[in-house]
């Protein structure tokens, strides 16, 4: 490419230490999953058949009933919760938004009201849903959603993210036996999970995944569940899917990056640690600033470094640090959430070595080590 991207928009190179985070693009995408992407811009198909087709390839390579590419987790949830209400039925469909139609109901664990960039009231009201939370925020169980059952409920939905709270709230397992039991679709936003099969043998109707997070893909989603749920999901293409449609270049790139990672030798929590050892072991001479290992709280196999600082001794907050990390050339974004607390984590997964020593080397210059 002759032009430079970073000098005709004016705009700063990024280090990506916070994690898959869509505010940053999401993830790095390879030349294979590129060179699909190429093809895809270059030609033409009907765009109905490719999803169709590319589905089928995913629920193949899987071992699953059915799955259909989105444009994005986010429009996969709206779309999810439109399907549960307006099912096969054209009218609803068309008219999804109509008051006369009450079995609209959306129970969800009052923990997993969370903001992962937007409020997920947003993809849940865009679907024609109206929420109903269930228990309390530090704990739900069994007995509080059954409460919230009537006849005018259309769907579960449980979020499995570290946004939400982790304790106190009652396991995917129950909230999907709750769903047999009442006969309720279960729908599972896994935006960022990595085992693309785990909530689907559970048996969710529904589990919904970035494409750009964890599977490393073009902006995109994929909704993996049962047939009927997602052929019926398929007909919200003549209603708010239409708003919503993918482009034909990051269906192939998404069905590519699918086929890699699930081929692929996932980095382990032993490599990860040993990647930041180093890093760690460099942190920890500086008087005031202590940095370990610590696992991902929501239970994926993510290494990460905690960096804690003592404001007493650094004489700067966490919080200033972070905004310090991203100012000049190179604005390093690191994961930020327990910055009031005095400490901050280094996600590694899109740094390489080469960026993970610029990154200690600015938090040294920041306390003038």
């Amino acid at each position: 490419m002759s032009d430079n991207i970073y000098e005709k928009f004016n705009v700063k190179k990024v280090i990506n230490a916070s994690g898959k985070m869509t505010i940053l693009g999401g993830s790095r995408v390879n030349s294979d999953v590129l060179s699909y992407m190429k093809e895809g811009a270059s030609n033409f198909y009907e765009v109905k058949d490719l999803l169709d087709k590319t589905g089928e390839y995913i629920s193949r390579i899987l071992n699953v009933e059915a799955s259909y590419i989105v444009s994005s987790a986010s429009s996969g949830i709206a779309q999810c919760i439109a399907t549960a209400i307006s099912k096969e039925d054209y009218s609803l469909i068309m008219n999804l938004y109509n008051e006369d139609n009450k079995k609209r109901e959306i129970i969800i664990p009052k923990g997993h009201i969370i903001n992962y960039g937007t409020a997920i009231d947003i993809p849940i009201s865009m679907g024609g849903g109206k929420i109903k939370e269930a228990g309390y925020s530090n704990k739900c169980e069994v007995v509080d959603v059954e409460a919230l059952i009537n006849d005018n409920t259309a769907a579960l939905i449980y979020i499995k993210s570290h946004h939400c709270v982790q304790k106190g709230i009652l396991e995917i397992e129950d909230y999907i036996e709750i769903g047999k039991k009442y006969n309720l679709p279960v729908i599972v936003d896994a935006a960022a999970e990595e085992d693309l099969i785990k909530y689907y043998d559970l048996g969710a109707d529904a589990v919904i995944y970035s494409g750009t997070k964890a599977l490393e893909g073009p902006t995109s989603g994929i909704v993996i569940g049962k047939r009927e749920f997602i052929n019926n999901l398929k007909l919200q293409g003549s209603g708010i899917g239409r708003v919503m449609k993918i482009g034909k270049e990051n269906i192939l790139g998404l069905t590519k990056a699918i086929e890699i990672y699930i081929n692929k030798n996932k980095q382990s929590i032993i490599e990860q640690e040993g990647r930041l050892n180093n890093f760690n072991l460099e942190l920890n001479k500086i008087n005031g600033v202590q940095a370990i290992n610590k696992r991902d709280e929501a239970g994926r196999a993510i290494i990460r470094s905690e960096i804690s600082f003592d404001e007493n001794i650094t004489k700067i907050s966490a919080v200033d640090i972070t905004k310090r990390l991203k100012s000049g050339e190179i604005k390093i974004y690191t994961r930020d959430y327990k910055a009031s607390l005095g400490k901050i984590e280094i996600d590694i997964r899109d740094v390489s070595d080469d960026e993970l020593n610029i990154i200690l080397t600015k938090i040294k210059d920041i306390l003038k080590v």
